[in-house]
């Protein structure tokens, strides 16, 4: 059977590790290399459900986008995913930031759900993350009101938040997860609208006062999307390995 190395190495090819910021936690976060790999199961988030989910259904590797481990941990206990997973014997592999700029990740599959076409060779003037928003040019000019229901119809979102400067939509920066911070280099890119999650109030009305449009698609929403890129990949190098898409990975924050 494979390794947990053998599928570290093969992931390193399509999102090599070493691209991940310096202040992330990507790569094998529980368990050993030389473990043996014979079911995966994929999830956004290693939470104490998807985590007693994994053991349920017989899964000796997880693979996430987000850390299971990301700032240091002061105690074990047995509500902590990571102790869960370790306790029986399940590794996991987490592949963040290497996976969002990654050609063919995370961003690149958004742009896709989104149908979006990624500028060859335009990145950000900002060249600490220049690879980690995708920056697309729409065929005729839209109105934010219009592309927010399609933003929403694509991703399956509850509630899609957006501010509107009036102005027509030519071309759209495109960041998964959390990248308001980006919107002044989308800006300086001549696009009139950056889509991503997480937006605060003051970064509405920064961007409102500087006349870029905001979508707040959800952080959950603009990354719950990779399985099937993934499990694709991972069946491609590995056919004899059973891989699992989580169930219980949902979002858990409700609406009303």
């Amino acid at each position: 059977m494979p390794l947990v190395n053998d599928i570290y190495k093969a992931l390193d090819t399509l999102a090599p590790f070493i691209t991940q910021e310096a202040w992330d936690n990507s790569g094998i976060l529980v368990g050993s290399k030389s473990n043996t790999v014979s079911k995966i199961m994929l999830t956004l988030d290693i939470t104490y459900q998807t985590a007693l989910e994994a053991k349920e259904i017989g899964a000796d590797l997880v693979i996430s986008h987000h850390p299971v481990i990301f700032s240091p941990l002061k105690q074990l206990n047995e509500a902590n995913p990571a102790v869960i997973l370790s306790k029986h014997n399940i590794n996991a592999i987490c592949m963040h930031t290497n996976f969002d700029i990654a050609s063919g990740g995370m961003n690149d599959i958004l742009c896709e759900r989104l149908g979006l076409t990624p500028i060859k060779g335009e990145v950000l003037s900002d060249s600490e993350n220049e690879n980690i928003v995708r920056i697309c040019n729409l065929a005729k000019p839209t109105d934010v009101g219009a592309i927010a229901k399609s933003v929403k119809e694509a991703l399956g979102c509850r509630v899609v938040r957006y501010n509107d400067t009036g102005k027509a939509v030519t071309k759209i920066g495109v960041c998964s997860g959390s990248g308001a911070e980006f919107f002044p280099y989308v800006l300086a890119k001549g696009c009139e609208l950056l889509i991503t999650g997480d937006i605060k109030h003051h970064d509405f009305i920064d961007a409102n006062n500087a006349g870029i449009s905001l979508i707040d698609a959800g952080h959950f929403y603009t990354e719950n999307i990779f399985y099937d890129n993934l499990k694709s990949f991972l069946q491609r190098h590995f056919p004899e390995i059973e891989i699992a898409i989580s169930e219980k990975n949902i979002d858990i924050v409700n609406v009303i």
